[in-house]
């Protein structure tokens, strides 16, 4: 009954939101098309619902041959292959709104585990790997939450001169991991909700700690 009646909200609400957002979607697929190299949409193949890829949808904020110039499939703060408006739409995380025509087809949920690429869903631990799409990927989710300054973190970590790729398999994985885990462990339609009215705090205030003052059993980050 728990994923009847919700996806019959995620239909509801990712058809709303499409309407609703569509004075802010428009003028930005018009300047991406003035813009940059003069795509809108960039596509990839992710994993998702029981380990089964599908492509997802953003806002084109790089290079088109980005993958393969230097840096690879690992995207910093600084990094030179981000198009004019791909900073701000990285940052604002509107980049991630065409994915709600994932949602509507069914591809995704509003909350879950973010689908990663397949050759970064290999990084993750073998338990994790067994479990983590065994609900639909999300919008937004836990793990979203708690590296919502993932690409900081990683600038960062090249800047130190460290390697980027095994701090992700050492480091941010495994813990993405537990905390998805956590997140089945206690899947609610109420904990659904407070993760969205969380998303948008935190977008507005990004050093908050109300994550963990909402989830008080939430294994912490400590990186």
């Amino acid at each position: 009954m728990y994923k009847v009646i919700k996806r019959f909200f995620d239909i509801l609400i990712s058809a709303i939101a499409l309407i609703i957002l569509s004075p802010l979607l428009i003028p930005i697929m018009i300047g991406l098309k003035l813009t940059g190299e003069g795509y809108i949409w960039y596509k990839q193949k992710r994993v998702g619902y029981k380990n089964e890829e599908f492509e997802i949808w953003k806002f084109a904020t790089m290079l088109k041959d980005s993958p393969n110039m230097n840096g690879g499939v690992i995207t910093t703060k600084k990094d030179p292959r981000i198009t004019p408006m791909g900073g701000f739409l990285r940052k604002s995380k509107i980049n991630e709104l065409p994915q709600l025509i994932n949602i509507l087809i069914g591809d995704m949920t509003v909350v879950g585990p973010r689908p990663v690429m397949p050759i970064s869903f290999e990084q993750y631990p073998e338990d994790v790997k067994k479990v983590i799409y065994n609900v639909k990927p999300g919008l937004t989710g836990i793990g979203s939450i708690i590296f919502r300054d993932e690409e900081e973190l990683i600038t960062q970590v090249k800047d130190k001169g460290e390697d980027t790729w095994k701090f992700y398999t050492e480091k941010i994985y495994p813990f993405k991991g537990e905390a998805e885990k956590w997140y089945q462990k206690n899947i609610s339609f109420f904990n659904d909700l407070r993760i969205i009215l969380i998303t948008a705090y935190v977008i507005i205030f990004p050093k908050s700690e109300i994550l963990y003052k909402t989830f008080k059993n939430l294994p912490r980050r400590t990186f």
